[in-house]
This record gives structure tokens, sequence and C-alpha cells, in this order.
């Protein structure tokens, strides 16, 4: 039986409500993801020359975070406006910049578990491990994302509703391409997207338990080998929560846009789950610095009340003595 047959399209797509619970998600998101990525990046730059532990990758991490944070408050306009007066252009910028973030998330998140793999199981092969090799990683991999992420927004294209109401974001129609191109498209990048750093992820945390069951443990490496852990499992807990749902939703909401799925009830809780996933794949932006203050020492050490206060002395300090030579050489 055909979706119209049952019900009207509105009441299936349900505007009002998906709107207002993405409205509400990016609203909560903002404040916090943005004042705990701009400490994460502050955190990270200061830590650089004291560890090789994905110090790097971390702040890489950061970034495409705040990228994604600089957009919500544009997001929440839409979605509390029901229209965007803002151009084709910046709306294109911004939906891409939603998948960008996701994907680079995705591989920062693989390199900082594996890194910290590496440095576990085999501290001697990285002892002279220099920290360049990672920020040759990391060009390599944001050229990558944001390639291939250009996808997004140009299989999408723009249009005005009779009120003359511009649409952005999830509205945005998709273009007729053939659906076994579409097919092949979603499985590729379900493939090296989501499943296979999933796996490399899993396999890190495996080996890492599997190397605390040793009978004799040195009491050293057993710590180290519990905060390896620790960061790992908190990298797949991150996969599971915000990316794991809408890698599952994302084929069945493209069946239900393609007109594939007719059943009425079947569409309203697929695009319902989608929004639901959607709001998930946005969280990893305030989740990743909890990720960092529960993991790292040295980021708790740094945002503790006494060595912040210490830091704003340094650089208050800093700036006076700068402006007083300025003067004295007036």
């Amino acid at each position: 039986m055909l979706a119209n047959d049952t019900c009207s399209e509105s009441s299936v797509e349900n505007t009002d409500f998906r709107y207002f619970i993405y409205a509400v998600t990016y609203s909560i998101i903002l404040v916090p993801g943005l004042i705990g990525n701009i400490l994460a990046l502050w955190v990270f730059y200061g830590y650089m020359k004291e560890t090789k532990r994905a110090v790097i990758f971390m702040i890489n991490l950061a970034i495409a975070d705040l990228l994604q944070i600089l957009s919500l408050p544009l997001r929440v306009f839409y979605y509390l406006n029901h229209d965007w007066p803002f151009g084709t252009g910046l709306c294109m910028f911004c939906f891409y910049l939603k998948y960008v973030n996701m994907y680079a998330s995705i591989y920062f998140l693989v390199c900082i578990s594996v890194r910290r793999f590496c440095f576990l199981m085999y501290p001697f092969r990285f002892n002279d491990y220099k920290q360049k090799y990672d920020l040759y990683i990391s060009i390599a991999g944001w050229l990558i994302i944001c390639l291939v992420c250009l996808l997004f927004p140009l299989l999408r294209t723009s249009f005005d509703t009779p009120r003359n109401r511009t649409k952005c974001f999830v509205d945005l129609p998709t273009k007729n391409v053939n659906l076994a191109q579409s097919v092949s498209m979603m499985a590729v990048g379900e493939l090296i997207g989501f499943i296979t750093p999933l796996l490399i992820v899993l396999y890190c945390t495996w080996k890492t338990v599997s190397s605390l069951q040793n009978q004799y443990p040195v009491a050293q490496d057993l710590g180290e080998k519990k905060k390896a852990l620790k960061m790992i499992l908190t990298c797949a807990g991150v996969f599971l929560i915000c990316f794991g749902p809408y890698h599952f939703s994302f084929p069945l909401d493209f069946l239900v846009k393609s007109n594939k799925i007719e059943s009425c009830l079947a569409r309203r809780v697929i695009l319902m789950f989608h929004s639901v996933a959607l709001c998930l794949a946005s969280l990893n932006s305030c989740l990743d610095p909890v990720i960092y203050y529960f993991t790292t020492n040295e980021f708790r050490r740094r945002i503790s009340r006494q060595d912040l206060h210490d830091s704003i002395q340094l650089h208050a300090k800093f700036l006076v003595n700068n402006h007083t030579n300025s003067t004295e050489l007036c």
C-alpha cells in the first residue's frame, strides 16, 4: 500500500517536531562545545613539546569540532525560523562542514587509538618517533576528507517553497542519481567511513585488554596500559554512541526519500530515528573535550584552578612587558 494512501506527507515528516529536536540539541551543544574545544586547543598547544602521545591528533580533533560548533548558530536560526535568508553558498558550506566534522572526527579518533596502542605495545620501535609524522598524517587526512565530503553538497540542490521560504540542511532535496550508483556510493561510504574505522578501534581495544592479562605485569607498564585502555575505550564509545546510529539510519533514510519504502509507519519511524541519529552525530563536538578531561592527566592538571590562574598571570605579565618595551622604543 502506498504511503499517500494511508497518511499525508506532512504527517509522515512531522517537520515541526524534528525542527524542535534539532534546535534544542544544537543550542545545548553550542556553549559547552565552544568552551571545551577552545580550552582543549590551549591545553594541547602547551602540551606538544612534553609528549608524543597523539597530541597532534587531539589538536586536529578539536579543530574539526570547532568547525562544526561555529556553524551551529546558523543551524539553530534555520530550525527556529524555517527559512534560510543567507544565500545558497553559505547553506551548502554549513551543510558541507557537518560531514567534514563527522568524518574528520572518525579519522582522528582512529589515529588517537592507533597511536596510543602503538606506543603501548611497541615502545622501543616508536621510541624515536617524531611528531612531524603525525602532522603529515593529519594533513593527508584533511585533504582526503575535504575532497571526498564535497560529494554531499554536490548531490544536493536548493529550492524555495511556495511561501518563498528557502530550504537548507536536512530539507535539501537530493539530485536524481541512478539507484545502482547511489547504493554503490553508500556501501563504499559505510565501509570506509565507519565500519573499517570501527573495526580498527575495536582491534586496538581487544589487543590492549589482552595485554592486561599478562600473568606478571610490571607495575609501571600496568598503569600505562590502563591509561591507554581508558583512552581507546572512550574512542570506541564515541564511535558507537555518536556515529553508529547515523550510519545505520542513513541508508534507511535514503530509501524513504527515494520512495523505495512506502509504508507510512515505517517512513515515520525511520525519519524520526534519522533525526535523533543526526543529533547524536553532532554530540561528538561536545563529548570530545570530556574524553580529553577524563583520559588525559595533563588536560586535568592544566585546567585546574591553580594552573589556570598561574597561566593567566604569566600571559598578563608577558603582555605588560611587551607593552613596556614598545613604549620605551617609542
